[in-house]
């Protein structure tokens, strides 16, 4: 079997909760060796999140599987030359504290790059490194709120909506982990390494795609519109007679393929719906059309017969069904691990597939500190001075 494509890659992580760890974990899972610089005591904030697994954070051990855990004080000299020592060895460091954080400690790019010109620094933020809200604390659902996602999500205008997942802090890890394989590369190049600098609010507005264009198109708001597309008819859920599914035609042959796979030729002859625009414009008369269609069958039903003609459609599952979805089991897209604390442990796989690697996910999350002597050592075989363990 290859070796998992980052391999040999190491990566410093004094990142903490929810951006950074899954960044770090991302990298882990495709080969990177992760060492994660935890605060004596308490280590990441998320240790201490719910729900527990045997006394131990399945919120934690969802986004630190595969990483190495030691314990320094950063606000201690000693613990901070030792850290620099770790730095030296390092190609890449990931933390997510304010801006300025890491400078006051003397742990800035700057001060880093100097005694590693090859490492990336990679800082994932609220709102990044410059700008008049660099400063300002951010959580997930400010950044969602700032970013116009919540003003688009929901049942309809005036309510407002957060995405039911921590979409900000997500992809602020995903665009990090995109930086930092870049700047690896120009590193392949340029034999330098240089700044990652990403902001949660930055990459919330990069994902407002449609969102954007339909602003500056219009100079109209766009508000949220439940389930349905804006431009993109019909693209939507539907009741039928037990139930709920989901149903999207991008164009007029799926149109036509449905009218006629559901027995309604004359759909097909009404004006009102003749093409996307027409139908978009006329959506409330053919929801109210396709709500009594819908009635009549089950949703299994709807999903066998539409699928038949190749219609995109689907079930709203829940998160029990998605995770005993036999493609989802498949694609190893369900993973478990067994933690020495916790005991077995099922998370999510990495959806990133490739032909000759294999990326394995075998090492869970670690104990707080469980690494810090082995590190440690390693860096004294390498004649640094490591006296304190």
């Amino acid at each position: 079997m290859a070796e998992k494509p980052l391999a040999g890659i190491k990566v410093i992580d004094v990142s903490r909760v929810l951006a950074g760890p899954y960044a770090t974990m991302l990298l882990a899972d495709m080969g990177a060796e992760v060492i994660k610089i935890e605060r004596p005591g308490q280590g990441d904030d998320s240790r201490n999140f719910g729900p527990f697994i045997n006394g131990k954070s399945a919120y934690f051990m969802s986004v630190n599987r595969g990483k190495k855990s030691v314990v320094l004080d950063l606000k201690d000299p000693e613990d901070r030359e030792r850290f620099k020592d770790l730095i030296r060895q390092a190609d890449v460091l990931v933390e997510n504290f304010r801006p300025g954080a890491m400078e006051r400690l003397g742990l800035g790019y700057d001060s880093l790059s100097a005694l590693n010109p090859r490492l990336i620094y990679a800082a994932c933020s609220g709102f990044g490194q410059q700008g008049p809200y660099s400063l300002k604390p951010a959580y997930d659902i400010i950044i969602q709120a700032m970013s116009g996602l919540m003003s688009i999500t929901g049942p309809g205008p005036g309510q407002p909506t957060r995405v039911g997942t921590s979409i900000a802090d997500l992809v602020a890890a995903l665009f990090t982990v995109i930086g930092i394989l870049a700047a690896l590369n120009d590193r392949n190049r340029t034999g330098l390494g240089q700044m990652v600098d990403v902001a949660m609010l930055d990459c919330q507005l990069a994902l407002l795609e449609n969102a954007l264009a339909r602003y500056f198109a219009t100079g109209e708001d766009p508000v949220p519109l439940g389930n349905r597309h804006p431009s993109i008819t019909p693209f939507s859920s539907f009741n039928a007679a037990d139930g709920q599914f989901v149903l999207a035609m991008g164009n007029n042959s799926l149109w036509q393929t449905f009218c006629n796979a559901v027995d309604r030729p004359a759909l097909l002859e009404d004006p009102r719906f003749a093409d996307n625009a027409s139908r978009t414009t006329h959506w409330a008369e053919l929801h109210q059309i396709l709500e009594e269609l819908f009635r009549t069958k089950t949703v299994a039903e709807w999903l066998e017969l539409l699928g038949s003609h190749g219609i995109p459609c689907g079930p709203i599952n829940t998160i029990s069904a998605v995770a005993s979805d036999p493609h989802v089991q498949e694609r190893g897209m369900v993973v478990e691990l067994v933690d020495q604390e916790a005991g077995p442990v099922k998370m999510a796989g990495l959806p990133i597939k490739f032909s000759r690697s294999r990326c394995t996910i075998d090492k869970p999350a670690p104990g707080l500190g469980a690494h810090t002597v082995e590190v440690l050592s390693s860096l004294a075989r390498h004649g640094h001075n490591t006296d304190k363990t």
